[in-house]
């Protein structure tokens, strides 16, 4: 029994995911806007300023959902909170863009989780402040268009 415990301690002191409890967090002020792309479409969320902070977009041909977030550093992970499933997810940054963006496959169980988190989704950096986003439909709607 002890060796099970001290075991479950050890993994959750490993663990990329951050410490923040983000089920408690209160998601920035801003706007979600949809628009058809040329290959697809994309939702993105703009902080009250107006600053793009995440972008979800499908390339409908490939049937592949990326997600990107500002950066100014490359990390490997991208670590994705819902009230229902936590995903940690192999990150790519692009300096030209200054964008840590993931990719993930129009079925993948995670954007389901996006699209039913209850009030929030976050995404964390190691290093870097969580960003906590409102769950709203435009992202829905994207991963929608992907998987029809």
């Amino acid at each position: 029994m002890r060796l099970s415990i001290a075991a479950a301690f050890a993994l959750a002191a490993t663990s990329s995911l951050p410490a923040q409890d983000l089920s408690t967090a209160t998601p920035i002020a801003g706007n979600w806007t949809y628009a058809a792309t040329a290959d697809g479409s994309e939702a993105v969320f703009a902080n009250a300023s107006g600053n793009p902070q995440l972008w979800v977009h499908c390339t409908r041909a490939t049937r592949r959902m990326s997600i990107a977030k500002p950066a100014t550093a490359a990390a490997p992970f991208l670590n994705v909170w819902t009230s229902s499933l936590t995903r940690s997810v192999s990150s790519s940054f692009n300096p030209a863009t200054a964008r840590l963006t993931i990719d993930l496959a129009a079925a993948d169980p995670l954007l389901d989780a996006i699209v039913s988190s209850r009030g929030r989704i976050g995404f964390t950096v190691t290093g870097q402040p969580s960003l906590v986003v409102p769950a709203w439909a435009e992202a829905a709607r994207v991963i929608e268009d992907c998987r029809a």
